[in-house]
């Protein structure tokens, strides 16, 4: 009796383990969603544009004067996070889960944090609301006009209650 009891412990503990980490091949939803097996998983801490959204961006300047034009911008933020994992398998450190019953995941491709590039590369903002952790990164890619920082735009949370 006890050792069945032990036996089950040892079981749900061991998949409690392996449930807080999941990796494979991903498929791109968007700019914070991946679906791995049968898990969907927003990446915690960012906010992407949606697929929908349209932001705007520079296509042509005189001096002061400054001309720009709309693109989707949610559709360059998932073709970002599609390029930049390749066919590669992600790892996904399970932290949660959100509203939605969607997995919290903080995300690698090999040693690259991918939340944390999305943000610092300005194809996703620091989603201040949840996490404070990539708020240095979206300063940086503010400096730089980087992505979405190199035009304007409608912050995605923001976006999504105007629609």
């Amino acid at each position: 009796m006890i050792k069945n009891i032990i036996f089950i412990l040892y079981l749900f503990l061991f998949q409690a383990m392996q449930a807080s980490e999941i990796v494979g091949l991903p498929k791109v939803v968007d700019g914070d969603t991946l679906h791995i097996k049968t898990y969907k998983i927003r990446l915690e801490g960012i906010d992407a544009p949606e697929m929908r959204q349209k932001c705007k961006k520079p296509y042509f300047q005189i001096i002061f004067f400054s001309f720009q034009r709309d693109y989707f911008c949610g559709q360059t933020s998932k073709n970002k996070l599609v390029q930049k994992i390749g066919n590669k398998p992600v790892k996904c450190i399970l932290l949660g889960k959100d509203r939605y019953k969607r997995y919290l995941a903080k995300c690698f491709k090999a040693n690259t944090n991918l939340n944390r590039w999305m943000v610092r590369n300005g194809h996703a903002v620091a989603y201040r609301k949840y996490s404070k952790l990539y708020i240095p990164d979206e300063n940086l890619a503010k400096e730089e006009k980087a992505g979405l920082w190199g035009g304007t735009f409608v912050k995605p949370e923001k976006w999504r209650k105007l629609n």
